[in-house]
């Protein structure tokens, strides 16, 4: 049993670092996703690189690596539900830190590059449990839409699932384990995303969808009348 966990585990890992949004955005544009904005492989980077679609793609193709790793762990160890729990945090790591993406620093470091793990979250938490994406999925578009911040999205996912699972072990009897699943999640989210966190405190952090339209059409009039003072003066 040892060494199909190790199996289970390694395979969650490499699965998680396959890099969709690196294929993706050189298919579709020739660039090199990691030379783009935050240099992130997951999807919101992704739509920056490529367009709309490249972004959806990129998150439904990490998603589903994890999911998988979760089906995975459930087929080979159907009775180790800590198994289950961890397979998706391997895909997750894999996603973050992968084998595939390592560089060296200009200090001379190596470093393994990838992407926040926000669509990996979703994905393990559907392999757990699949109508928990009919609950994250809509929640996730309202925080976006309303909020602004894609960090701050990719933030509440796991929290989301956390209550999701928390409600279920308490009152429908199913695995307390998987609450775990979303409070090591979010760890692993906060720590890839200091830099927005940092950004946000600062008041920095880039709006994306509504509010970053918004935020364009109030500062243009500003512009406008900056330009003509400097001009009459």
């Amino acid at each position: 049993m040892v060494l199909q966990i190790i199996f289970i585990f390694m395979t969650a890992y490499i699965l998680g670092s396959l890099p969709f949004g690196l294929i993706l955005v050189r298919l579709i544009s020739g660039k090199d996703i990691r030379q783009i904005e935050s240099g992130r492989t997951g999807g919101t980077n992704a739509g920056r690189a490529a367009g709309l679609w490249a972004g959806v793609a990129t998150a439904l193709l990490d998603g589903f690596k994890a999911t998988v790793a979760v089906w995975i762990a459930k087929w080979i160890a159907p009775d180790l539900v800590w198994i289950h729990v961890f397979a998706p945090i391997m895909a997750i790591i894999g996603h973050n830190y992968s084998i595939f993406l390592i560089e060296k620093t200009p200090e001379g470091k190596m470093r393994l590059r990838g992407g926040a793990g926000g669509a990996s979250c979703v994905g393990g938490a559907v392999g757990l449990w699949f109508p928990s994406l009919l609950i994250i999925l809509p929640i996730s578009v309202i925080i976006i839409y309303f909020v602004g911040y894609a960090s701050i999205t990719t933030m509440s996912i796991a929290v989301i699932a956390s209550i999701i699972f928390a409600v279920r072990a308490i009152w429908f009897h199913a695995p307390w384990e998987y609450i775990f699943y979303g409070i090591i999640a979010e760890g692993l989210i906060l720590w890839a995303l200091r830099p927005n966190i940092r950004r946000l405190i600062n008041g920095t952090e880039r709006l994306v969808g509504r509010r970053s339209k918004w935020q364009k059409r109030n500062q243009t009039p500003t512009n406008h009348s900056a330009s003509s003072a400097s001009s009459s003066s």
